[in-house]
Order: C-alpha cells, then structure tokens, then sequence
C-alpha cells in the first residue's frame, strides 16, 4: 500500500452517550461464553446500537447479526433512542428469518434490551435472552467490527448533512454492499447471503441423508409393545 501511495482510513474518535445498565432491571445470564462463532443460521444472534453523526444532529441505529452468517438481519434508525427503536429491529429480522425456538438473542444490559417491553417480543418466539457482563464488550465483537467499519467507510468518508442521507448511507451499506458483496474472512471469504445459502444447503442434505438412513417399517413385525404376529398355518 505504501508504494502506492495507499493508506488506511481511519475513523474519528468519539463517545456518543450509550444506554446505561440498572440494577433494577433483570439481567438475563451468558450463554454465548464469548463464542465466537456459529455452526448454523439463526441459532445465535447479536444485538447492538450505535449513534450516526450529522448536521441535523444524531441518529440512532439498532441491528441484530446473525453469528453464523455475519448477516445483518434486521435493523432500525430513529432520531431519539426508545425501546420501540430496538424492538423494531427485532421483528423485522424476525419476519424475514422465522427461527426456531431455542435461538440465543444476545446484546449488553443496556436498558433498551432489558425493558419489559422488548422481552414481550423475546418471549413468546422461545428466544433465550443471553447479556454480556457489565464492561465487557469481547462477546458482541463481530457486531463491534460491523458498527465500526459501518462508520469509517460510509458515513465518516464524507460529511453528512441531514439524517435522510444517513439513512440512505446505512441502507446501501447494509442491505446492499455488506451482504451482497461484502467478502468475510470467517466465511471462507465469501459474503453472508452465499454463506447462508451453502449452509441451508448442508441442513437439506444432512435432513435427507438422515432419512434415508431411517429403515422402513416392515409388514409382519410387530411394533414395540405388542404381541408378535405369526404366520398362518
């Protein structure tokens, strides 16, 4: 890079207020254990919220990135941070992947996320709410790298004057370059919409492999509990 006259871009130091974590709110236990990494879609997704600076004054953003794919399933922006904004993020991502019960939903304690309000729709989709200890942010890193490169390459290279050019900015980021083209060293550099087909893909083939294996039930044998059936004299 340096013979080519190439540099990286770095992005702007700055500590936007976050949401803080009450004591009187309830805090759900680790599951993740600083996991790093998915064998399969929607059994593990990560749940944040960053500011975009601009003219008119800061936008907040939640999403939600499934760990397995890297993919940004569903996300939300609004001028003033509510518990609706996250909860927002949440059923979209919800309405375009319909998990099974059982899915790790995992996110720091800030209030936001643990508001009864959020839980509401946590709960009866069977999603196992999971909080990182207070201070440490090492269990949502992938979700870290995403918010930073999200600000260093589309809202930090230029200034943005108003929040409807943000949120053009973070939609082509998010819907149209990170997961479409967007090439991810976890997934063997390929981007999350590829990474996600292929694994659905390895899913159908264990699930038929599986029933073939299952051996079909033979006329004549009796099934368990029940008297053998003999043959006719």
């Amino acid at each position: 890079m340096r013979a080519m006259g190439l540099q990286a871009q770095r992005g702007r130091r700055h500590r936007p207020p976050t949401p803080d974590s009450r004591p009187d709110r309830p805090i759900a236990p680790n599951r993740l254990g600083r996991s790093l990494g998915a064998e399969r879609p929607d059994t593990v997704w990560l749940a944040d919220l960053s500011d975009i600076p601009t003219d008119e004054g800061f936008l907040d953003l939640a999403a939600l990135k499934d760990l397995a794919t890297r993919e940004i399933l569903g996300w939300a922006m609004a001028e003033h941070l509510k518990v609706g904004l996250c909860s927002d993020a949440l059923v979209l991502a919800l309405q375009r992947c319909h998990p099974g019960r059982g899915l790790i939903h995992h996110r720091d304690r800030g209030v936001p996320y643990a508001s009864g309000p959020y839980r509401a729709v946590l709960e009866p989709h069977g999603i196992q709410p999971s909080m990182s200890r207070r201070g440490n942010c090492l269990d949502t890193a992938p979700m870290e790298s995403f918010l930073a490169s999200l600000k260093t390459e589309r809202v930090h290279e230029a200034r943005v004057r108003t929040r409807a050019e943000a949120r053009a900015a973070v939609f082509a980021s998010i819907e149209v370059f990170d997961k479409r083209q967007r090439l991810h060293s976890a997934l063997g550099y390929r981007t999350p919409v590829e990474a996600r087909a292929s694994m659905a893909a390895i899913t159908l083939r264990k699930a038929a492999s599986n029933s073939d294996l299952t051996p079909p039930h033979q006329g004549g044998r009796s099934k368990p509990g029940e008297e053998p059936v003999r043959a006719e004299d």
